[in-house]
């Protein structure tokens, strides 16, 4: 009796422990749930939950609650567990690394572009990257797919399918034309030497594309990459000059030359092959490979003084510009940077946004620019729009005041996006279709 006593006794402490250790575990997952639904309103509040581009999305009957998705990502509070399920926080600070796609066990997360309220226009492209022009590859940003590492990897993705596509004419020149020496042109010059093809690529600007269009310092990466006859790039961050010094040590290992300020004006497709033209020849290949990003040429405002040279698109050197009264247009991550660098220059830096917040801004981005904002270093004009651009001054309109506000200024930098290169594509016969809320990559 006493015996059973006993057991009864240790079993129900047992039992005692294991309900405490229970209870604490569902008191602490409700508290954490509660905290993420706090930063989820939050988000919403200040407009950073709407998503701006590629982002995940969640199925919920699949999910299983691990957390894998978040501490694979290489931003902060993205996703978010609330009572056992992943949730979207901060979505439109995603850029698309793609990396909470890959960790997820149960393969629960798909990667999407626009949404049901917000279309976004993409070229039709296949799994296998090419077109609804057969022969006609597109890879990057152009594709729906931003960031260094997936247009790397896209690069060399849609060259290996090309080598299993191609049909040879006795009239091309060439195996493979790629157009854009950005990320995915690189990657794909690499893969194409790497299959032995025979093949050109051509960039309309410099060596580097959009890469070479960043702010001098930029960090422009996050997690490593695999580049084709290099291997591994283990670097988590690197700036600007140290990848482009890479890339360029990479090609001319492999003997690989860029052809830089050549700029493709017109493809055209014959019976058995393509002919690219440019400003400066004309190239016949059996494939072509569009590696042009999305921004094709930069939007401007349309005001009257933007022609004055006073205004830029992009900022170069930085380390050249001082004690200027300078008016950054904008409110992404190149307009924050640009800004950043520019007052750490010692020049007076004002930026103008026409929206209330900022809501697509990297976390570091987000940090650094409040901090700069609370310490009186950069002044930001939310809810304003520029009017006229003078030689000494710039004219704006607060839009949640109803009034104009003079500034003096010396320098303008504009960075209201890019213009998808819509007629290039529709002329050589490329559809555009409007993705709202697509899967760009699912299981």
């Amino acid at each position: 009796m006493e015996v059973m006593l006993e057991n009864i006794i240790a079993y129900g402490f047992v039992i005692l422990l294991l309900a405490s250790i229970l209870g604490f575990y569902l008191w602490k997952n409700s508290k954490k749930s509660l905290e993420i639904q706090e930063k989820i309103e939050k988000a919403k509040e200040f407009g950073f939950h709407e998503p701006v581009s590629l982002h995940p999305v969640v199925n919920l009957d699949m999910c299983i609650g691990s957390g894998a998705c978040i501490t694979a990502c290489p931003e902060k509070d993205i996703l978010g567990i609330v009572n056992g399920r992943a949730y979207p926080i901060n979505a439109s600070r995603c850029v698309g690394h793609g990396a909470c796609f890959d960790a997820c066990p149960v393969h629960a997360i798909s990667l999407c572009i626009g949404t049901e309220k917000r279309g976004v226009d993409l070229p039709h492209v296949s799994p296998e990257f090419e077109t609804d022009i057969p022969g006609v590859f597109i890879a990057g940003e152009l594709g729906g797919m931003g960031l260094i590492k997936n247009g790397v990897e896209q690069g060399k993705q849609a060259v290996d399918n090309i080598v299993k596509k191609i049909k040879r004419s006795s009239n091309a020149d060439f195996d493979l034309v790629i157009v854009g020496a950005g990320p995915a042109g690189i990657s794909a010059s690499l893969a194409a030497k790497k299959h032995n093809l025979k093949f050109v690529t051509l960039e309309q600007d410099s060596f580097g594309g959009t890469v070479f269009n960043f702010p001098r310092n930029k960090i422009v990466m996050t997690s490593p990459m695999d580049l084709p006859l290099y291997g591994k790039v283990k670097f988590t961050e690197i700036s600007k000059s140290e990848l482009l010094q890479l890339w360029r040590e990479v090609l001319d290992t492999n003997n690989i030359s860029i052809q830089d300020q050549e700029k493709v004006e017109e493809i055209s497709r014959h019976k058995d092959y393509f002919e690219i033209s440019t400003g400066k020849a004309s190239y016949k290949s059996n494939t072509v490979l569009l590696a042009i990003g999305r921004r094709g040429s930069p939007r401007k405002l349309g005001v009257p003084g933007e022609e004055k040279e006073k205004v830029y698109y992009r900022l170069l050197e930085p380390e050249l510009i001082h004690n200027l009264n300078i008016l950054v247009v904008g409110g992404g991550d190149s307009a924050i940077e640009t800004a950043m660098l520019l007052k750490d220059e010692a020049n007076d830096v004002t930026i103008s946004y026409r929206s209330d917040s900022f809501s697509r801004l990297k976390q570091k981005n987000l940090e650094k620019i409040t901090i700069a904002m609370n310490d009186g270093e950069i002044k930001v004009l939310f809810n304003s729009n520029i009017i006229e651009i003078f030689d000494d001054k710039v004219v704006l309109e607060v839009t949640d005041s109803d009034r104009h506000l003079e500034i003096q200024n010396n320098l303008v930098y504009i960075f209201a996006g890019g213009e998808l290169p819509t007629k290039f594509l529709e002329k050589i016969g490329i559809k555009i279709t409007t993705k709202y809320g697509e899967a760009v990559l699912k299981h």
